[in-house]
């Protein structure tokens, strides 16, 4: 999949936002010996990311952000607890993530592992490509 930038792909003469995030790995730049930085698609992906496995009162000052997935992962594995974990998904990123213009969330239970195959396709806004986000949920005690 190509990597898009924002003021490539925009045929405006006007200044365009690009958007800009931290490596939460912490690699180094090797030029600045300064933190990487994710830009646009990438960005929006982590952010996605992290809005999923943020709870409600973790963020201080922003209590209502939070989506409280984990803590449908003690529920019984039933097709119900997989749509109720597709919209609550759902629903975060509609709610807190302007960048993203949401497509399907997808829960696949994974009786195995006792955990869920969360997959979530979207476009970000300025690039026409779609976007695909995979990750397992699983519970941790």
């Amino acid at each position: 999949m190509p990597n898009y930038d924002a003021s490539s792909t925009n045929n405006s003469k006007r200044a365009t936002r690009i958007y800009k995030d931290l490596d939460l790995n912490f690699g180094r730049n090797t030029v600045t010996n300064d933190v990487n930085k994710l830009t646009d698609v990438e960005a929006v992906k982590r952010s996605v990311r992290n809005l999923i496995n943020t709870n409600h009162y973790e963020r201080p000052f922003h209590p209502e952000i939070g989506s409280d997935v984990r803590a449908m992962l003690f529920e019984p594995m039933t097709p119900l607890t997989a749509l109720n974990l597709q919209r609550k998904v759902a629903e975060v990123l509609n709610n807190f993530e302007p960048r993203v213009n949401l497509v399907q969330v997808l829960a696949n239970p994974d009786l195995d592992r006792n955990s869920y195959h969360l997959r979530i396709m979207f476009y970000v806004v300025g690039v026409p490509e779609p976007v695909t986000v995979e990750t397992f949920l699983e519970r941790l005690r």
